[in-house]
């Protein structure tokens, strides 16, 4: 049977992505999105609730999320979750789950970028890297 991982996300950019260079020199960009959900209680109070996600992109996508995205972006994502296991000296594990981004568009307006006249801002990558 065949089965499906695949996320699609519509948030903000929490913080300035991180950017780091692997030793055979692939570039990596990790950033974190908030998306919200909105919803009624049963007594008929709106309320929300905030979700973070923590994100990947390699390569290529990640040069450009280095120039081009910054906190309070708003931002379209398709990827991947994919769970690492961390192991910490005193020998417990942390699982780490993160989307791999694969597909990233800048949803702002293009007055919101600093070079918008000449990019484009759909970026999408086929990369299946690991961290």
């Amino acid at each position: 049977m065949r089965t499906v991982n695949k996320v699609t996300l519509i948030g903000n950019v929490t913080r300035d992505p991180l950017i780091k260079t692997t030793e055979s020199g692939k570039k990596v960009a990790i950033f974190t999105i908030a998306t919200n959900r909105y919803y009624k209680t049963t007594t008929g109070e709106q309320k929300s609730e905030s979700e973070f996600h923590n994100c990947i992109a390699w390569g290529n996508l990640a040069e450009r999320v280095e120039t081009h995205l910054v906190k309070g972006k708003l931002v379209y994502i398709e990827g991947r979750l994919k769970t690492r296991v961390i192991e910490k000296e005193d020998e417990s594990k942390v699982y780490k789950t993160e989307v791999v981004t694969t597909s990233l568009i800048f949803l702002n307006k293009k007055s919101d970028f600093d070079d918008a006249e000449t990019e484009d801002h759909g970026l999408s990558i086929d990369d299946d890297d690991k961290f």
